[in-house]
């Protein structure tokens, strides 16, 4: 496990920046689900002493993306396909409500932001990525559904989806090096937003819960399939 470690300047507080590297890697996929962590490893990897290693592997674990095994080791977390399925109806709750309040509060400027993201995503077609570059994907639809909830301009919602979309990429990471036909977000991202752009809440409500139905139906038959494979081995 070789981690990038380009964030760790003087800045920031060593705590700051050594959970600011350590979180970037696992959501990046740099560190994959089940992946042990061992302090005095990370600190060596890192120059960076244990203090700050276990403060941010603390501060990581109250956000839920390390765990505790049975045994006591520290990993990253690693999801159930039942608390995959709660993490998509959970967003799906708070997305609805993000949608609705973007079609009454969307602005031109706004809407150029969520057009961009539909136009760097088409770039790309599922089946012609790499698991690489698929990563670069789900960027650019976390980007695209952030904007969604930032229109809405209530900072509380923000807040709890960017909590959510980072247990979600401890998902998606998974199983999008798996089978980069998981993310087909293309079509979906569009219909979603013409209807915000013509300030129509009701359909808007039903493209987003279409959109976000059918990417847990993919990611969950995805998960399904490595659970078989790995049950098998």
């Amino acid at each position: 496990m070789m981690l990038s470690s380009k964030a760790i300047q003087r800045r920031k507080s060593l705590h700051q920046q050594t959970y600011d590297v350590l979180k970037n890697n696992i959501l990046a996929g740099q560190i994959t689900p089940g992946s042990r962590l061992v302090e005095t490893q990370l600190a060596e990897q890192l120059q960076v002493s244990r203090t700050p290693i276990r403060e941010a592997i603390r501060q990581l674990q109250r956000e839920e993306l390390i765990e505790a095994d049975e045994n006591g080791w520290l990993r990253v977390a690693s999801l159930s396909i039942t608390e995959a399925r709660h993490l998509y109806d959970c967003r799906i709750a708070l997305e609805t409500l993000a949608v609705t309040e973007a079609c009454v509060h969307t602005t031109p400027a706004k809407l150029q932001e969520l057009n961009r993201c539909i136009a760097e995503a088409q770039k790309w077609l599922p089946e012609d990525i790499s698991p690489e570059q698929s990563l670069k994907l789900l960027e650019i639809d976390y980007q695209f559904h952030l904007a969604i909830a930032q229109i809405s301009g209530n900072s509380c919602l923000v807040s709890l989806l960017e909590q959510v979309f980072d247990k979600m990429a401890l998902l998606r990471t998974k199983t999008t090096r798996n089978n980069p036909r998981v993310l087909e977000i293309g079509s979906e991202h569009k219909t979603i937003y013409d209807a915000i752009a013509t300030g129509k809440p009701d359909i808007a409500i039903a493209a987003i819960q279409s959109h976000l139905n059918a990417s847990k139906k993919r990611v969950i038959r995805e998960l399904e399939a490595l659970t078989s494979v790995a049950n098998y081995e």
